[in-house]
């Protein structure tokens, strides 16, 4: 499955693509970026499953005037079109200012979410519950993570060789800047649950995994931080990723995106 919008900067799909390169010349504070990703097809997890429901990856670049943004994601089938759409019409259609980049990249990122998932439960009102996951990362300037979670899909990061992540009850670091919670809904639909968080990027800062739930099904976070951590190309850390959460036979969506930062 694929859709794009935005062909020049976009790349949405699915599958072991080969990971691109992005090189920083100019201005100085751009850093060098690689990223690789692998999406298992559903018919080597269940034989049953329905191809329709593949998870879909997103990665752009853009830069307004003096800012660098990456935007990396792993969305499933039911909430891809309305994060995306959105953030396309009111983030980057518009032509922000530095000095207001961060704080809209945060409030952009909630509002996407929120949209998606009303529109979402709209259109699905017959059924009883209606499971939501995603994982997505905004990158700005080499210097600062701004993270949304939804549902079993997150985000984790390597700093220093430990596994961290934005949770919605309390903060793992004392570095972090805040932290929300947002949908809070029954302890037994997941899918209802959103957490949005920042995060500095430092020297210790080495690499992010995004993946979805059928890799945190079989694996702690710090389990794939260590099986992944001295394998330098991020297409062969994600194949490795998802081949481990297939060898431990999970049974739900595996897709994984790795993001090199050193």
């Amino acid at each position: 499955m694929e859709q794009k919008f935005r062909l020049k900067s976009f790349l949405l799909g699915n599958g072991g693509r080969k990971r691109n390169h992005w090189i920083a010349k100019k201005p100085s504070w751009m850093m060098p970026i690689t990223h690789g990703y692998h999406v298992v097809e559903h018919n080597v997890i269940n034989d049953d499953s329905d191809d329709s429901d593949f998870d879909s990856v997103v990665i752009q670049r853009e830069q307004m005037d003096q800012t660098e943004l990456w935007y990396f994601g792993i969305f499933d089938a039911v909430i891809v079109d309305g994060v995306t759409k959105f953030l396309q019409s009111h983030f980057f259609d518009k032509k922000l200012k530095e000095s207001h980049m961060r704080r809209k990249t945060i409030e952009t990122l909630k509002k996407a979410y929120l949209s998606a998932k009303t529109k979402t439960r709209e259109e699905n009102e017959s059924k009883e519950t209606c499971r939501m996951g995603s994982t997505s990362v905004m990158v700005i300037n080499g210097e600062k993570l701004v993270i949304a979670n939804m549902g079993d899909y997150r985000t984790i990061f390597c700093r220093n060789g430990i596994a961290h992540h934005i949770t919605g009850t309390h903060k793992q670091s004392t570095k972090r800047h805040w932290y929300h919670k947002l949908f809070a809904g029954p302890r037994h639909s997941k899918g209802s649950e959103l957490v949005v968080g920042s995060e500095r990027i430092d020297s210790d800062t080495e690499f992010l995994i995004l993946a979805s739930n059928g890799i945190w099904e079989v694996m702690k976070n710090q389990e794939a931080v260590n099986l992944i951590r001295h394998i330098e190309d991020p297409q062969e850390a994600a194949e490795c990723l998802a081949k481990e959460a297939l060898i431990r036979m999970s049974k739900s969506n595996i897709s994984c995106l790795i993001i090199r930062l050193d």
